[in-house]
């Protein structure tokens, strides 16, 4: 009897998998470049294995990684942050979980060796290369006006053809990320010369983050954790390791990144410009005042729509819509 026993355990044992892994997939917001830096890490590093977990990093695609999150297809995804603002704002059940840019790594650009804009307010009326997006009007016309400026300027929509249009001068600024076109433009040695957001009147923010189906996430509390944590790892080894980091990057994404010497830059600029992390604080922190800051800037500027497309009448209360709970402190 007792061998019978000890056989048949032997086959339930045998007919489960060695070890049991819970599937999750997490929405990138772009193609693969240095923000996402962090999740690379950890699954080469093999952590979210470790934290029991099998993640598939989905491919960048036409459809927004909030969206992707909020109905369900992805747990988590990559975040901008005006898009995650200007979709929680609707009602989308997103719910930031990690910060993984400290600081406003934006700018507005124009061409180096114009000698006829020296200050925002020179601005007015010049010709600006855009995204499409209400927050940049927002954006533009108060570091303008701020400047002592009207902030009024022509808006021609180009998306990521903005940068060649100012390199030839078909346009006369634009904004970009200073840790990825902005490195790129020293790489091509197309000079530049830039304004800082802050510096007239602009909220610090968090540019990137990750963040969760809400759903999903009070439903699903430990595996959470334990992808967070992982993530959060990841990116806490960037930012001591970026050359490391950055040939893990590459390789990860199999080809994908044509340029490894502006991965290798942006990372190592991403690092000396502390964006991953401020100091005595663990990376991801998310800051409720500086979140609050912002989106009472976008509230305030109209930015902020609900589902039918109405700008909101009232200031919602942001506190719900992040937490660090799932992060190791």
């Amino acid at each position: 009897m007792k061998s019978l026993i000890a056989a048949a355990l032997m086959l339930g044992a045998m007919a489960l998998p060695a070890t049991a892994q819970e599937r999750l997939s997490v929405a990138l917001d772009w193609t693969p470049n240095t923000n996402h830096v962090g999740l690379y890490v950890a699954q080469a590093k093999g952590w979210f294995k470790d934290a029991g977990l099998d993640v598939e990093i989905l491919p960048y695609t036409d459809t927004s990684s909030g969206t992707l999150v909020a109905t369900g297809v992805a747990e988590f995804g990559i975040l901008s942050s005006i898009g995650f603002y200007s979709q929680r704002a609707t009602g989308a059940d997103l719910t930031v979980v990690m910060a993984v840019m400290q600081h406003e790594t934006g700018r507005l650009v124009f061409n180096g060796e114009r000698e006829d804009i020296q200050r925002p307010a020179d601005l007015d009326g010049m010709t600006y290369a855009g995204f499409g997006s209400a927050w940049e009007q927002a954006l533009i016309s108060t570091i303008i006006q701020n400047d002592g400026g009207k902030g009024e300027f022509e808006t021609v929509t180009l998306g990521t053809s903005a940068y060649e249009a100012l390199a030839n001068g078909t346009v006369d600024f634009t904004l970009e990320v200073s840790t990825w076109e902005g490195v790129n433009s020293v790489l091509l040695d197309r000079p530049q010369r830039a304004f800082r957001y802050a510096d007239y009147g602009v909220p610090d923010q968090h540019t990137t983050y990750l963040g969760g189906n809400g759903t999903w996430l009070k439903a699903n509390p430990e595996t959470a954790r334990a992808f967070v944590e992982a993530a959060q790892r990841g990116y806490a080894f960037a930012a001591e390791n970026p050359e490391e980091a950055a040939e893990m990057l590459i390789a990860e994404t199999g080809g994908m990144l044509s340029n490894p010497e502006l991965v290798r830059a942006s990372m190592q600029a991403i690092v000396d410009g502390g964006y991953l992390q401020d100091e005595g604080e663990p990376v991801g922190l998310i800051d409720a005042d500086m979140f609050g800051n912002i989106t009472k800037f976008m509230f305030e500027a109209g930015v902020m729509r609900d589902a039918d497309g109405k700008r909101l009448e009232e200031m919602p209360d942001v506190s719900t819509w992040f937490t660090n709970e799932y992060q190791k402190q």
